[in-house]
């Protein structure tokens, strides 16, 4: 290589190296914390890895997975209602229509 280029080489490396050694002029912003849903799916799909679920099994996992919370929200339910009928000494058909009306959260009408 002649002297010529490599002085214009070496000129051109020392301009861009200052400019790959600077820290970014910004920081970026941290990113958000993960949603419950987003939580439950990653936990979910960590849980059907590990079972090396694929396919329809994994789909059919995941569903359920991703579902527990809605049938642990409807059994904490009918347990409530339940008790409230309990301590009313609700039986027959009054206790069923006070069933249906607490866990469709529904007014009396």
């Amino acid at each position: 290589m002649p002297p010529k280029n490599l002085l214009a080489a070496l000129a051109l490396a020392a301009l861009g190296l200052p400019a790959l050694a600077a820290p970014p002029a910004y920081e970026a912003a941290p990113a958000p914390a993960p949603t419950a849903q987003q939580a439950k799916m990653k936990t979910c799909n960590a849980r059907a890895k590990e079972g090396g679920l694929k396919g329809d099994e994994r789909k059919a996992f995941m569903k359920n997975c991703l579902s527990a919370s809605k049938q642990e929200k409807q059994q904490a339910k009918m347990k409530t209602c339940n008790a409230d009928a309990g301590k009313q000494g609700l039986k027959g058909d009054e206790r069923k229509a006070f069933m249906k009306e607490c866990l469709s959260n529904k007014p009396a009408g």
